[in-house]
């Protein structure tokens, strides 16, 4: 307990699956959390109930491709808990396994706008704040589609930016006690995968995932960004945290 005591934070994509669970988890280390998402339903409920349990969390509903957004989550959270020591851009989108041949521009520019842009906004909006208040963490949920091919065109570049694009952050801004990270996820089951592995024949897919043969659940991902968030990891940035069952191993 109490790992993040003292710290704010803003994790995006929060409503459900691994948004929600590290919205939660570090709520309950001691944080005081902004969570945001644009599915305002599912992000009220179970905030409210967090807080109810007495945990200092708020949310907002946020377009993560819009910078004025930013800008308004930026300002709420300051105006609420004074500060900001942390950013998870946990928001994203997966539109399947769609090879550069079947991508569209739309589609291509829709992955992009929210997996990669959105996650640029909320550095670039962020980073100044972080700085102001001498520094802290951003960690950006990546893929292991960023660093192995075959899984979509548009979702491997978008993670494969985010990657490099963590890795710049790193050494920008390591002079200001700015640390940043990028988690790469194998399978994950959320909210947004479930429907996918209802399709027939997926049940074996899953299974060849990796050599643990199954999907990490939402908690084994927010444990990682724990870690990132809190002081323990103090000496590390730049890094991809890869979290795949041993998937890219093979």
């Amino acid at each position: 307990m109490n790992r993040l005591k003292n710290k704010v934070a803003i994790v995006t994509g929060a409503a459900g699956g691994m948004g929600a669970a590290e919205a939660k988890l570090f709520a309950e280390e001691g944080a005081k959390v902004m969570a945001t998402d644009n599915r305002e339903t599912k992000l009220k409920a179970w905030v409210q109930a967090a807080k109810a349990d007495g945990l200092q969390m708020e949310y907002a509903v946020h377009d993560i491709t819009n910078n004025e957004d930013w800008k308004t989550i930026i300002s709420k959270t300051i105006s609420l808990f004074g500060k900001l020591d942390i950013l998870v851009n946990n928001a994203g989108i997966y539109p399947g396994f769609t090879d550069c041949e079947q991508t569209t521009k739309e589609l291509w520019d829709k992955v992009i706008a929210v997996n990669l842009t959105g996650s640029f906004l909320g550095c670039k909006n962020c980073i100044p704040v972080i700085k102001k208040n001498g520094g802290g963490s951003i960690i950006n949920i990546a893929s292991i589609a960023g660093l192995v091919g075959g899984n979509g065109a548009a979702y491997s570049a978008s993670k494969g930016g985010l990657i490099m694009l963590t890795k710049d952050i790193a050494v920008t801004f390591a002079k200001d006690n700015i640390r940043a990270n990028a988690i790469c996820p194998g399978g994950v089951l959320t909210p947004m995968t479930e429907d996918l592995i209802k399709a027939p024949g997926m049940d074996e897919i899953v299974k060849n995932m990796s050599p643990q043969g199954r999907m990490a659940n939402p908690m084994e991902i927010a444990w990682a960004a724990l870690y990132l968030a809190s002081d323990e990891s103090s000496f590390m940035t730049g890094a991809e945290m890869v979290i795949d069952g041993g998937a890219v191993a093979r």
